[in-house]
């Protein structure tokens, strides 16, 4: 954790804040629990470490995963995603009316 957090990231991310969240987020992921089968990143359970086995087990366990990453699965809720949709959205006029 603390290469992908303080060095990868460290540098990208100025804010102390931001630092912080970057870091609460990866404890969730960078853990000795995540090596169980049993251990699910989100509460819908969609989101687990794929169980030992075939390349091909992989390709299906991707596959199955939502086309779009959920809020859960970053610990966030749903009106993230809302805000960022509405930035997203906000973003695309500006640019067409500045056209």
């Amino acid at each position: 954790m603390f290469v992908t957090g303080h060095i990868n990231y460290g540098g990208r991310v100025t804010d102390d804040q931001d630092r912080r969240c970057l870091l609460t987020t990866l404890e969730k992921y960078f853990c000795i629990d995540n090596l169980n089968d049993e251990y699910v990143y989100s509460e819908s359970e969609k989101y687990r470490a794929p169980t030992y086995g075939t390349a091909q087990s992989y390709r299906d366990y991707i596959d199955q995963l939502p086309e779009e990453e959920l809020p859960e699965v970053f610990g966030l809720h749903e009106n993230a995603n809302i805000a960022y949709q509405r930035a997203e959205s906000d973003q695309m006029v500006a640019k067409v009316l500045s056209i």
